[in-house]
């Protein structure tokens, strides 16, 4: 089996963390960008304001 080109993201407000509105990405896996945190100026319909998203780990499953 090929190893994947891009793994999966979480970007969540840089002032509040605990917001309840996140956003998902692709990453690439491998290369350069790979190693570079993502910091991304989104809409948070939270506060309806655009804000800075920073790139989290994603939560652990629950089974």
């Amino acid at each position: 089996m090929a190893k994947k080109t891009s793994i999966k993201v979480r970007l969540v407000p840089e002032g509040k963390p605990d917001s309840p509105f996140f956003y998902y990405v692709k990453k690439p896996s491998s290369g350069e960008k790979a190693k570079i945190k993502l910091k991304v100026k989104k809409y948070n319909p939270a506060t309806r304001k655009h804000e800075v998203f920073i790139e989290k780990k994603l939560p652990p499953h629950s089974k």
